[in-house]
């Protein structure tokens, strides 16, 4: 009894940092969100709302954010089809 209302809290915190992780891994991998930042970039470029180097730059981070979504996207199928199997 004593074990669990000392590891109670600890647990909890461990619980709410696992959950925040999972909604900045969802906000910075997710895909359609990536996709709709990169419309948005070209469009502020395009607009002449920001320079080259900055619209670059950012896109540059965008671009690499879509690449680590599409390979955790694929390792994820790959990983089902393996259960199914």
């Amino acid at each position: 009894m004593l074990h669990k209302l000392v590891t109670a809290p600890m647990n909890l915190v461990i619980k709410v940092g696992e959950k925040v992780k999972e909604e900045a891994d969802k906000e910075l991998y997710d895909l359609p969100t990536i996709q709709q930042k990169l419309i948005q970039l070209q469009m502020m470029y395009e607009l002449e709302e920001i320079p080259e180097d900055v619209f670059k730059e950012k896109e540059d981070e965008l671009l690499t954010r879509y690449e680590i979504a599409k390979r955790r996207e694929m390792e994820q199928w790959e990983e089902l089809t393996k259960r199914k199997e």
